[in-house]
C-alpha cells in the first residue's frame, strides 16, 4: 500500500488523477477542492498528480481554475509561499465537460488523464462522486467502462445518501456490484473524519483507565448530539426527501455510536474495525416508534426579527410532515451494553450549534458526599464529554472539594481543549478521508454490510412513521427542541446533559 506524504520513494513511481464528478456543485467548491489544495500545500500528495473536473457545463481549463481558485485558502498559521502554492496547484487542475452516462465522453476523460501518465510504471485514479444518488450508478457504469486505469488502482469515493430504506439501499449497492468490487467502493461518511472521532479509539483502547469503566457496571447512558443552529435555509427541497432521521442519525450518529461500543478490534486493520462496529449493529435491537420523538421547527420572533419555520421555506412542500429533529433510544443487546440506553439526538434551528457524545456514568453508590451535592444528583454524576465540533476537546466532570475552609463540593472539568493544548490546525474531515482513499486505508469509509444492517434497524419504524402520518411536534426556531425530547430521556431514567450543562 502506498502512503502518500509518508514515503517519499514512492512519489516518483506512478501517477495520480483525481476525478471530480459533479465538479460545479457546492460541496465540490466548498469541500472537495479545498481539500485537495490543503493536501498539497501540506506536500501530501505525490509528484504526479493532476485534477480533473467533470460536469455537464462547458467549461475551459482557465474558467474552471477560476472558478475554484476562489474557494481556495490557506491557512494563516502556515501560509508562507500561499500564492505561489495556489498557483501550483492551479495548474494541474484540468475541465472535461461531459454527460454523466456517456462512455464516450469518460474516454475522451480517460484520453486527457493519459496524457499526464505517459512513461510513468503505474498510474492510479481516483473518481470522486459528488453527485445525487439517481445517477451513481450511470456513472460508475461509464467511468469504469471507459475511464479505469490499465496499470494502477480505480477507486470511487461514494456520498450519501445511500439509499432511503433497505430496499433502496440493496438496489443501489447491487447495482453498483455490477461496475465495481467492494474495494474499489469507499463509501464516505464525513462525520468519520472528525479529529475527535479518529482519537475515539485511541482514547479507548490506549488507556487503561477507561476499560474497566467502559460498560453497564458503570456507564448509566450514553447520549449522541448533534444539533444545527440553523435551518434548512433554502436546501428544504434535498432535506424533505429524506428528513433527519435518515439524514444524520441512520448514518453519523449510528456509525459514531458502533465506533463507541464496539469491542477492542484484532488489530488496526479496516478489516477488523468494520467486523467489530457490524457485531455492534447487529446486536443493536429494532428501532421502536415509542422510543422515538420527532419534531419540526416553526417561526419565532425575537427582538423584532422573525427567524422562519421550515414551512416558510419556499424549497419545502406546503404543508410537508417532514422531521427536522429526532430523538431515539436504542439499546444493544449484549453482555457489555445490556439495559444501557444510547440515546441519539439530531435537530436543526436549534439554540446551538454542536456534535458531541456525552457518557454519564452511574451515582456513586452510598455516596458519603449525598448531602453536599443538593437534590439534583444528575448535575453531580460523572461525565465523560467527546466534543466533535466546536471548540473540540474531552473533559470529565468530577466533584472536587472547593478550596477554602468547611465543606463545599462543587462539580469541575478535568479538561482537555485542543485548541489550549495543542498549536495546530485540526485538518479538515474531508482532507482526512481523500487522503486515506489515495493510501487505500478504509478504516474510516462504511462497508456494505455497516449499512445494511443499519437500515435494517430503521426501516421498518421510518416506514411505520410514513404510514402512519405521525405529526413532529412543533419547536421554536433557537430553541432547545420538542418537549418529547425530555420526556422520552426521562422515560429511560436520564437527563440530556447538554442541557443541564446550560442550566
Amino acid at each position: 500500500m502506498q502512503v502518500y506524504g509518508l514515503q517519499e520513494e514512492n512519489w516518483n513511481e506512478s501517477a495520480l488523477s483525481i476525478v471530480v464528478v459533479g465538479a460545479s456543485g457546492d460541496l465540490a467548491k466548498k469541500k472537495i477542492f479545498p481539500a485537495l489544495f490543503a493536501l498539497y500545500y501540506q506536500d501530501m500528495l505525490p509528484n504526479h498528480f493532476r485534477v480533473f473536473g467533470y460536469a455537464r457545463s462547458k467549461m475551459s481549463d482557465e474558467e474552471f481554475r477560476e472558478l475554484i481558485g476562489g474557494s481556495l485558502t490557506c491557512r494563516l498559521s502556515d501560509s508562507k509561499d500561499c500564492g505561489r502554492k495556489m498557483d501550483d496547484f492551479l495548474s494541474r487542475c484540468f475541465y472535461q465537460p461531459g454527460q454523466y452516462a456517456s462512455d464516450e465522453d469518460f474516454g475522451a476523460l480517460a484520453a486527457r488523464m493519459s496524457e499526464g501518465e505517459a512513461g510513468l510504471a503505474a498510474a492510479d485514479r481516483l473518481f470522486y462522486l459528488s453527485i445525487p444518488p439517481n445517477i451513481f450508478t450511470a456513472v460508475a457504469g461509464a467511468a469504469s467502462r471507459a475511464a479505469s486505469s490499465q496499470t494502477g488502482w480505480t477507486r470511487m469515493i461514494v456520498e450519501k445518501p445511500f439509499g432511503k430504506d433497505s430496499e433502496s439501499f440493496k438496489q443501489l449497492s447491487d447495482e453498483l456490484y455490477q461496475h465495481l468490487r467492494e474495494d474499489q467502493i469507499y463509501r464516505i461518511d464525513h462525520y468519520l473524519g472528525k479529529e475527535l472521532i479518529e482519537n475515539l479509539t485511541v482514547l479507548r483502547f490506549a488507556n487503561l483507565v477507561f476499560e474497566p469503566l467502559w460498560s453497564r457496571q458503570y456507564i448509566r447512558n450514553v447520549q449522541v448530539i448533534f444539533s444545527e443552529n440553523f435551518g434548512t435555509e433554502g436546501r428544504g427541497g434535498y432535506f424533505d426527501q429524506y428528513g433527519i432521521v435518515r439524514d444524520v442519525i441512520q448514518n453519523h450518529l449510528l456509525q459514531i455510536m458502533a465506533l463507541f461500543a464496539m469491542e477492542q478490534p484484532a488489530s488496526l486493520d479496516a478489516e477488523d474495525i468494520r467486523n467489530e462496529k457490524v457485531k455492534v449493529l447487529k446486536s443493536i435491537q429494532q428501532v421502536r416508534l415509542e422510543d422515538c420523538v420527532l419534531g419540526q421547527y416553526r417561526s419565532r420572533t425575537t427582538k423584532g426579527t422573525t427567524l422562519p419555520g421550515y414551512l416558510d421555506d419556499d424549497t419545502v412542500p406546503p404543508n410537508s410532515i417532514t422531521p427536522t429533529f429526532a430523538a431515539c433510544a436504542v439499546f444493544v443487546n449484549n453482555a457489555r451494553w445490556d439495559g444501557v440506553p444510547f440515546l441519539l439526538k439530531a435537530g436543526k434551528a436549534l439554540h446551538s450549534r454542536v456534535a458531541e457524545i456525552r457518557v454519564q456514568f452511574r451515582h456513586v453508590p452510598g455516596n458519603l458526599y449525598r448531602n453536599k451535592l443538593g437534590v439534583d444528583l444528575d448535575k453531580a454524576t460523572n461525565e465523560l464529554v467527546i466534543r466533535i465540533q466546536p471548540n473540540e476537546g474531552i473533559y470529565m466532570k468530577i466533584n472536587n472539594k472547593v478550596p477554602g475552609l468547611g465543606l463545599r463540593i462543587d462539580s469541575t472539568r478535568l479538561d482537555l481543549t485542543y485548541k489550549a493544548k495543542y498549536d495546530t490546525h485540526l485538518p479538515d474531515a474531508y482532507e482526512r478521508l481523500i487522503l486515506d482513499c489515495i493510501n487505500g486505508d478504509r478504516r474510516l469509509f462504511i462497508r456494505n454490510d455497516e449499512l445494511e444492517v443499519a437500515w435494517e434497524k430503521f426501516t421498518p419504524v421510518l416506514k411505520e412513521i410514513e404510514q402512519r402520518g405521525v405529526q413532529p411536534e412543533l419547536y421554536p426556531y433557537g430553541s432547545r427542541g420538542p418537549v418529547g425530547a425530555h420526556y422520552l430521556a426521562a422515560k429511560h431514567g436520564v437527563r440530556w446533559g447538554d442541557l443541564v450543562d446550560d442550566e
